[in-house]
């Protein structure tokens, strides 16, 4: 097949979840050879970022990158600043047999097939969690990106059921395609002195526990600072919490709650971590926690199993899918419980080392070469 990617967010320099996702993805499909690629995005190749990251793909065999020209380029940006759909083929021809694009946006005038991911149905089901303008964008786009697209494909059973739920869409119109770890860096083979090394630098000292992730509402911190606190009162020596990622929207409220408990000395706020610094932080916890209300997959809960660090997540959406035995599960809603999932770790040291096995086995059953293997399937059916 000639397969195109779709690649704008490869050049993400801060990647999260979906820019995350599109690299591994990307890199993971490298392994089929067969298939002819190529990547198309907006904008100059002349950017010394982009080529860096375009020199990394190569190394992986990847060697046809289309860029539109500056006119075409202007074109675009005018066209979207004025609401008008930019036709695909205007910019990137005809030359493909499918084109996959990352983001739930399929736009008009696609040549040949396409398949877009669609992750969750957050727009539609806690519309309050997100950003106005994602969220009317969503409701602009993606209903129309779903009846252009050949196939849709989402992370998890949950998000299926959401699809099938909000939008109306015919089960066999949508794939799952769960999403993975990358256990090349994501993995249990600690050294202590890098991860005293990661810690002195965001300033963390002794155990602590760890969320990573955008500190948004749906995240739900609020709640898991307020169940922290509740556990400082019960057991002063518990661990320090540690709360790494960049700030996302409505952020304030979670710094204000942490100086309503008084607990500024026991919450540390690290800012976005790297991929590098994030595996030892990560290495270095004593447990990791990710009580989110809403979640298409959750990869954090994933990569923290593969690196040996045991896990608690809350019983919502598609949490309880991806981790099945292998973490403490606690009520999002109810703090008392979720300070009581904090609370066994601290006292259960046999608990502790029961997740960590078996973390680790879940870890090593979702990976994103099994990802780019059902990909690579999906689009050989279509």
């Amino acid at each position: 097949m000639k397969i195109a990617f779709d690649a704008e967010l490869i050049f993400e320099i801060n990647k999260t979840g979906i820019g995350k996702t599109t690299e591994y993805l990307i890199k993971a499909m490298s392994g089929y050879k067969e298939h002819e690629y190529r990547f198309n995005y907006i904008g100059s190749r002349r950017n010394a970022e982009k080529n860096a990251i375009i020199e990394e793909y190569k190394k992986l065999g990847y060697s046809d990158f289309k860029c539109t020209n500056k006119f075409l380029n202007i074109i675009y940006r005018v066209m979207r600043r004025t609401r008008i759909e930019p036709p695909y083929s205007m910019f990137f021809g005809d030359g493909s047999d499918v084109t996959v694009f990352f983001n739930y946006y399929v736009p008009p005038c696609v040549k040949g097939k396409s398949t877009v991911i669609v992750y969750d149905m957050t727009y539609r089901a806690h519309p309050e969690t997100m950003n106005e303008v994602t969220r009317k964008w969503l409701e602009d786009v993606l209903e129309k990106s779903c009846a252009r697209a050949d196939k849709i494909i989402t992370i998890s059973q949950f998000s299926k059921n959401e699809i099938m739920k909000y939008l109306g869409i015919e089960e066999n119109r949508i794939e799952v395609m769960p999403m993975g770890v990358d256990t090349d860096i994501f993995n249990d083979r600690k050294d202590e002195k890098k991860i005293d090394e990661v810690k002195r630098k965001f300033g963390i000292d002794g155990d602590y526990f760890l969320y990573m992730g955008t500190l948004e509402p749906r995240k739900n911190i609020e709640r898991m600072i307020e169940a922290y606190a509740l556990l400082k009162k019960e057991n002063a020596a518990a661990p320090k919490l540690v709360l790494a990622g960049k700030k996302g929207w409505l952020y304030d409220k979670i710094f204000e709650k942490v100086k309503k408990y008084e607990i500024e000395d026991d919450v540390i706020f690290t800012g976005y971590i790297s991929d590098e610094d994030a595996v030892e932080v990560m290495r270095g916890a004593f447990a990791f926690i990710f009580v989110s209300i809403y979640e298409g997959f959750g990869i954090p809960p994933l990569e923290a199993m593969a690196c040996g660090t045991p896990v608690i997540v809350s019983g919502e959406a598609s949490l309880p899918e991806v981790v099945g035995d292998a973490a403490v599960i606690a009520d999002a809603y109810d703090c008392a419980d979720i300070k009581n999932a904090m609370l066994e770790m601290c006292k259960n040291d046999e608990k502790r080392n029961e997740l960590i096995k078996l973390g680790k086995m879940r870890a090593k059953e979702l990976s994103w070469k099994n990802s780019a293997k059902i990909l690579n399937d999906i689009l050989k059916r279509i």
